[in-house]
């Protein structure tokens, strides 16, 4: 089917002549190849796929019409801000459904974010994490030693975990799975601008999608789940978590 959008011959008395693809087309499907690639399958693992099985995968996630073009839906998508791991479907856990085993859970803070101030970054961090303890016997406790269940850092670039961030919008986090190495590890991006309201990318509803990475939740298809991978802003004050959400995390503690 792409071959009709991307290659038409124009026979000519003398020669064959191939037309340009526009420039915002291959951008776009480059953009898109390197969001699947990053966010689905690899290239090894995606090389028996055509291009239109690729994005009928993505829209059966993100449960938009499957039409296997890239089309403006396809396109909004892959452009809105989300987290950093990569996608799986419905409320899902990591490979062997890892969880943290200690209870209390500690956490700490590595550092903060420019612009706000640290009281406020540790009230919004402690309400996170109280949002998944609302729903669960775990508990809490922030630590001030380097070595904890979850550690919470801001940092910019290519920073040492294979993961680099990519300046201002796009990937605004990410965390690990309570396993080995990086276990608890939650990255944000420093150079988002991070606030408590509307305005910027709102730290709290980050850090409640991050923290469940923590426990041991991957990504959900519900789009109304905080574990959905793109981020969708909701005013602290009235955040619940969804039905996808407690059943998941419910089902490892």
């Amino acid at each position: 089917m792409w071959s009709s959008l991307l290659i038409f011959v124009l026979c000519l008395p003398c020669c064959l002549s191939f037309p340009v693809i526009p420039k915002t087309i291959r951008d776009d499907l480059e953009f898109f190849k390197n969001y699947f690639h990053r966010f689905f399958f690899t290239k090894e693992e995606s090389q028996y796929q055509t291009l239109e099985d690729q994005l009928r995968f993505l829209q059966h996630f993100f449960r938009l019409e499957e039409t296997g073009w890239l089309d403006e839906p396809t396109k909004a998508i892959i452009r809105q801000p989300r987290c950093g791991v990569r996608d799986v479907a419905d409320y899902s856990f990591f490979p062997g459904k890892p969880k943290i085993r200690n209870n209390p859970i500690t956490y700490s803070i590595i550092n903060y974010p420019r612009g706000m101030n640290h009281r406020t970054v540790e009230k919004i961090l402690r309400k996170a994490a109280e949002v998944w303890s609302s729903v669960t016997p775990l508990k809490f406790r922030r630590v001030y030693k380097q070595h904890s269940d979850i550690e919470f850092a801001f940092l910019a670039g290519d920073h040492g975990d294979a993961y680099p961030f990519d300046g201002e919008g796009n990937t605004l986090a990410h965390a690990f799975a309570p396993v080995p190495n990086y276990q608890g590890a939650i990255h944000f991006d420093r150079d988002e601008e991070w606030s408590y309201y509307d305005e910027g990318v709102n730290l709290f509803v980050v850090a409640v999608h991050e923290i469940g990475h923590a426990l041991g939740l991957g990504h959900s298809q519900d789009s109304d789940s905080i574990m959905f991978p793109n981020y969708q802003y909701q005013d602290p004050k009235f955040f619940r978590l969804s039905d996808d959400d407690i059943i998941g995390i419910q089902s490892l503690y």
